[in-house]
């Protein structure tokens, strides 16, 4: 037995490929391309994993999973049974997780974007910490707090100062004068966390360090200006399980243990959230090669309308029709809008007889694919999920028509 991508749920056992329990011919016969398709004990692996070697590391540890990566139903209910929490930045995904039963206190919310309705319903619902992503927005948030005679805990996002990235506070000295000026006359709101978001798709330790350092940096300067902070949020970024080892994460999560205790942080509890790591190589694409160029171009049914580049998977390309055929053959990969950027892959390594009709398997599609998707007009896929040797389909286009959220009062 031969796992594909680097995936244990998906095998190559004698010439067949499983998905789980199910052999994938047997979903190609009665269902046709293109679908997406997740497999449900992988996302349950993923979450297990990451807790599990994080708390070898931090004693008191949360994490969140970025509904952002995908806020699909079904998938956020399988999350929450693993009893994490949830990181969101929109009223929709509150109003989700909210119904699914996550726990007030286990959510986190806030982004760039804090429009008045969203902040009340933070407030109303006793939201763990609203993520503010600009200092000016404290007062708001205090006002609306003192409204509903609550106190709101806050965290504050720190910015990166990566590529000149706009996304967060600089705590620079105009920025840190008003943060003590505001300090007795914001009653309602109170300070617990700062978070920092460094990259995606970060697999160098020396990233995570990075980011620590940002973080550590941020503490020290709040604290002189007298404001205290007891939770440092490290984000998310990781890549898609698949293609980080165990072992690599467990020296991230030293590494960043180690800058901490290098300076002497006193706080209470770290955060994580991961998103891709936790639903990117749980889900697939199941697509078929339409038309095909002498100089080896494939086009399959999809394209960039549903499987964006801006979505930055690690997408793993495989001819499910001939899997025993060595890919090492470079083959350039499109897609089905009409437009030359529509390129899913140039030069790929793929296998040499090419057949159109034969299917084809995109891995590391699970996260931000649908986030990122616009769709274009053509018909959104089937979305399937899977575990053993059950099969389920969460999502009929011609049933639901769309699998973007409802709005918070629905």
């Amino acid at each position: 037995m031969k796992y594909i991508s680097g995936n244990r749920y998906i095998t190559n056992r004698e010439n067949i490929i499983y998905l789980d329990g199910i052999e994938i011919d047997e979903i190609l016969q009665s269902i046709e391309t293109p679908m997406l398709v997740f497999l449900e004990a992988r996302i349950r692996d993923n979450i297990r994993i990451f807790r599990s070697v994080a708390k070898k590391v931090f004693k008191n540890l949360s994490i969140f999973y970025s509904f952002k990566a995908n806020y699909l139903y079904d998938i956020c209910e399988i999350i929450k049974s693993e009893n994490i929490g949830a990181e969101l930045i929109s009223l929709s995904e509150l109003g989700l997780a909210l119904k699914l039963g996550f726990s007030p206190n286990k959510i986190i919310a806030g982004g760039p974007y804090l429009d008045t309705n969203f902040i009340e319903q933070c407030v109303i619902n006793d939201i763990g910490e609203i993520v503010l992503y600009s200092i000016r927005d404290i007062e708001k948030v205090n006002a609306i707090a003192k409204k509903h005679n609550k106190v709101q805990k806050l965290c504050l996002r720190i910015n990166s100062q990566k590529f000149d990235t706009r996304l967060g506070a600089k705590l620079l000295e105009g920025e840190l004068s008003y943060l003590k000026s505001l300090k007795n006359r914001s009653k309602n709101i109170q300070f617990k966390t700062i978070l920092s978001h460094y990259s995606t798709q970060m697999n160098n330790v020396n990233q995570f360090t990075k980011n620590a350092e940002i973080l550590i940096n941020a503490y020290k300067k709040l604290q002189d200006s007298g404001v205290e902070i007891r939770n440092i949020n490290f984000g998310g970024g990781f890549p898609e399980a698949a293609v980080m080892p165990e072992a690599q994460l467990e020296k991230i999560f030293a590494e960043i243990y180690r800058a901490l205790k290098a300076q002497n942080i006193d706080y209470d509890k770290v955060y994580f959230e991961p998103g891709r790591f936790i639903v990117g190589d749980a889900g697939m694409f199941l697509a078929e090669i339409v038309n095909k160029t002498e100089d080896r171009w494939i086009f399959l049914n999809i394209g960039n309308h549903i499987c964006p580049k801006f979505s930055r998977s690690s997408l793993r390309f495989y001819n499910a029709s001939k899997i025993l055929q060595a890919h090492k053959f470079k083959t350039s990969i499109a897609g089905i809008i009409p437009t030359d950027q529509d390129v899913l892959a140039k030069n790929y390594f793929f296998n040499k007889d090419i057949e159109i009709g034969d299917k084809v398997l995109i891995t590391n599609a699970g996260a931000y694919t649908l986030t990122f998707s616009n769709r274009f007009p053509y018909e959104l896929p089937p979305i399937f999920l899977i575990n053993g040797l059950k099969i389920k389909n969460i999502f009929n286009p011609r049933r639901d028509h769309d699998f973007s959220l409802k709005p918070f009062c629905a």
